[in-house]
């Protein structure tokens, strides 16, 4: 059965050097995704593979 499903979701602003941006949205385009998307995708995986050997997070 279909069920309908609601992620909570926040707005936010980073400052992101021009050449990542510029980057970042041409893969996006690429693969046919939001720049939104691409940069949670990209974040997620960052903190999934994050070193667990450091002393901060």
């Amino acid at each position: 059965m279909f069920k309908v499903e609601k992620t909570e979701m926040t707005n936010k602003t980073f400052r992101l050097p021009l050449k990542l941006v510029q980057e970042l949205q041409t893969i996006a385009q690429n693969k046919g995704v939001s720049l939104n998307n691409l940069v949670q995708q990209c974040c997620e995986y960052a903190i999934k593979h994050l070193d667990k050997n450091t002393d901060k997070l």
